[in-house]
């Protein structure tokens, strides 16, 4: 909270400044502690107020030693000097003309804070709208969604597991009821992965992420019918934009494609639960951030590669990479 106090030049002795004036009493009120009598050694001191002066910090000041004398049970010439400890308080300021404040690391804090989520949506979407680029164009080369997107799970798997062996990333604590709460998550998350991709595979990148734009009004809606929660109206109102601008995408869609839509609809739906599940099971444990979606990787990856063997197949991945290459050459690796 700041304050500030505006006076006229006055000068005056510190010892003055807490002298009674006056033998009738007074009722005064301060918004800090009352200031102990001063030593009558400061009375030379001068304190002028010319400017305003703001508030910035009150705080304890390191306790006053004082010579106090005391009688001993000995002789009654041996009188001991003992410190007394008294209490001050210090009161921070600085003058209307200056503009930065004595204290002002908590305002650099919050401000490096915000930066630095800044930095993680721009790096975010950036790595985003690379990763959906590459994957439509690994896609259109080799159309095989189940193995691509097991592909992508086992790179991301891979990656952290070198941090975690090279102490880049500090490894996780997990146990055997982490594991457990984290398999419903890793089942729609493995099922929005996959829908995701096949919408890929099927209609334009533009137009998944149009359909996929829509999660949050599953998210209400499931929330809403299957658990019962309540939101305010507007919130249900900000709905109608939304389903009405995805609604009208998929009829103005020169190249819609029903699976592709429908994988699109599913990974939302995917998601919604993922996340349900994440906030239900996942509560009060440990691992968060980076580790939590490693782990949460690592399963998917084990729930997803017998089922993208089961569909596709290492027959038909062989005969489709036999084709890519003789059609694009070894730059398809990359």
């Amino acid at each position: 909270m700041m304050s500030s106090l505006k006076q006229p030049v006055v000068h005056f002795h510190g010892s003055d400044a807490f002298r009674p004036q006056s033998s009738v009493p007074s009722r005064r009120f301060s918004v800090l502690p009352p200031l102990p009598a001063l030593n009558t050694r400061w009375s030379s001191s001068v304190v002028s107020l010319s400017k305003p002066l703001f508030v910035s910090k009150v705080e304890s000041f390191s306790p006053l030693g004082t010579l106090k004398r005391s009688s001993s049970t000995g002789d009654a010439g041996d009188n001991d000097h003992v410190p007394q400890k008294r209490d001050l308080i210090i009161c921070r300021a600085y003058e209307a003309d200056k503009s930065i404040p004595i204290d002002d690391s908590q305002a650099r804090s919050e401000a490096a804070r915000r930066v630095k989520i800044g930095v993680y949506f721009a790096t975010w979407w950036t790595l985003n709208v690379i990763f959906n680029i590459y994957n439509k164009k690994v896609l259109n080369a080799y159309p095989f969604p189940w193995l691509t997107s097991t592909l992508s799970l086992a790179a991301g798997s891979l990656i952290m597991l070198i941090s975690w062996a090279l102490r880049i990333a500090e490894t996780p604590k997990t146990d055997l009821d982490f594991w457990k709460a984290l398999f419903p998550v890793a089942v729609a998350h493995t099922i929005g992965h996959v829908a995701a991709t096949v919408s890929m595979s099927k209609v334009a990148v533009s137009f998944t992420h149009i359909i996929k734009s829509g999660e949050p009004a599953f998210s209400v809606l499931v929330s809403r019918f299957l658990l019962g929660e309540t939101f305010p109206v507007p919130v249900y109102l900000s709905l109608i934009p939304i389903i009405g601008g995805c609604a009208l995408a998929a009829v103005t869609e020169l190249n819609f494609n029903m699976v592709g839509f429908m994988g699109a609809m599913i990974s939302n739906l995917a998601f919604v639960f993922r996340n349900i599940f994440s906030k239900r099971g996942m509560k009060g444990k440990s691992v968060s951030g980076m580790n939590y979606y490693a782990c949460l990787s690592m399963m998917s990856l084990l729930i997803l590669t017998p089922f993208a063997i089961a569909v596709e197949g290492p027959q038909v991945w062989a005969l489709g990479w036999q084709k890519a290459v003789s059609e694009i050459g070894p730059q398809l690796i990359w």
